[in-house]
């Protein structure tokens, strides 16, 4: 059977963001890049190009079938529809752009381009077809035995998870972990055990097929990719570049409104953001995504923003995604305690938690327009751009962070 066998097997944000793309931007060229941040790991030495070719052909053969259109057009937020028919008929005859594969000195070289409107659906298949083949490439040698303590394990350390988490009540959390997953199969086992096992602390997943199939939440708002995009339409100058930053909120604010307005905001560094983002939008918004860098420094500095900018923070919700583990969930949780509201979007440690080192996969919007794009971060082991442009991009927004953690996921 194939990794992926529905297009709708991706991350809730692909739509979300698609439908802002689509209205907006649909015809801008561009150019997805994958990439391993693993040091150490030659991907090529791992996975079969045979293998990793047939299910790349796979995807690209996929379409959005019936019964996947309807559930988008049944999604709603606070009693609206969330979805428009243009969007959806769009989905309905939606066919990705060819892939570039290229396998030089034991690594892999993958790239998408085409319309945003249409390469953006490559994102998230792609990541679960090369995490997937990777680690069934370690487990095709282990014996039948060695299989099951694999699995096994996976189980006891989720179990361990869950208990901690029963002693943790004010602690709410969702599954981010689509895109690095140990297998399809593994993740739904996980979204099964969750749903059951802690049914008033897991909110829901961003993998939108599984929300469907177990009634679900689908989770997800936007992305880096966004400000990536937007970065190589507004180009003219410096000062157009800058302004890209906060055009991204207005464009998400005119589709959605309040009820998907929780926003990254790292992409530039967060001190760019809370410069930028307005006293207006600040008591508008519901809410901000940590996404990097020192997550209780972080949360120092965002309940500082709300309050110079004369707003409560314990009407806000601060969201925490940036390589989570138990240990860390319990930390921030601690630290904000009553300051605010806080939830989690937990990803690879969630799904991909059995005893293998899990890899630190990308695929990013890296050519928008023309122009190379750029992904700053708090933390600059996640920065991407070629070095003029991270150069430029760092003078123009004002960016003097200095923080480097390599990426464990």
């Amino acid at each position: 059977m194939p990794i992926v066998q529905s297009l709708f097997d991706t991350d809730f944000y692909k739509f979300t963001m698609g439908q802002v793309i689509f209205k907006e931007y649909p015809d801008v060229p561009v150019k997805f890049v994958f990439k391993n941040r693993t040091k150490g790991i030659r991907l090529a030495e791992h996975i079969n190009e045979e293998e990793l070719r047939r299910e790349l052909d796979n995807v690209y053969s996929l379409r959005f079938n019936k019964t996947e259109l309807h559930y988008l057009r049944g999604t709603n937020e606070y009693g609206s529809r969330m979805f428009s028919e243009p969007y959806l008929e769009f989905l309905g005859n939606l066919q990705l752009p060819p892939y570039e594969l290229k396998k030089h000195n034991g690594n892999y070289s993958l790239e998408f381009f085409g319309l945003w409107s249409e390469a953006t659906y490559w994102e998230i298949p792609a990541l679960e077809i090369f995490s997937e083949l990777y680690n069934r490439g370690l487990m095709e040698p282990l014996s039948e035995f060695e299989r099951d303590a694999i699995y096994a394990t996976g189980t006891l350390r989720l179990a361990k998870k869950i208990k901690i988490l029963r002693q943790k009540r004010d602690i709410t959390f969702c599954d981010f972990g689509t895109r690095r997953r140990f297998s399809k199969k593994w993740q739904d086992y996980v979204i099964k055990t969750l749903a059951k096992e802690l049914p008033n602390q897991f909110l829901g997943t961003s993998n939108t097929y599984l929300a469907m199939k177990y009634g679900l939440l689908p989770m997800g708002t936007s992305a880096h990719e966004m400000y990536m995009g937007l970065s190589g339409i507004m180009r003219d100058s410096d000062e157009e570049i800058r302004a890209s930053h906060n055009k991204v909120l207005q464009d998400w604010w005119k589709q959605y409104g309040w009820g998907l307005s929780i926003t990254l905001t790292d992409h530039y560094g967060s001190d760019f953001f809370f410069q930028d983002m307005t006293p207006k939008q600040a008591r508008k918004w519901k809410g901000l995504r940590q996404d990097s860098g020192d997550p209780i420094e972080w949360a120092k500095k965002a309940l500082a923003f709300y309050k110079r900018c004369g707003v409560n923070p314990k009407e806000k919700l601060l969201i925490f995604s940036d390589g989570l583990e138990i240990e860390s969930i319990i930390d921030i949780a601690n630290y904000v305690g009553n300051a605010a509201k806080k939830t989690f979007g937990w990803g690879t440690n969630l799904t991909n938690d059995l005893g293998f080192k899990a890899l630190s996969l990308i695929v990013k919007l890296m050519q928008s327009n023309g122009y190379g794009t750029v992904k700053l971060s708090d933390n600059l082991a996640k920065a991407l751009g070629t070095p003029e442009d991270v150069k430029r991009f760092k003078r123009i927004f004002g960016y003097t962070g200095s923080m480097y953690k390599e990426c464990k996921y």
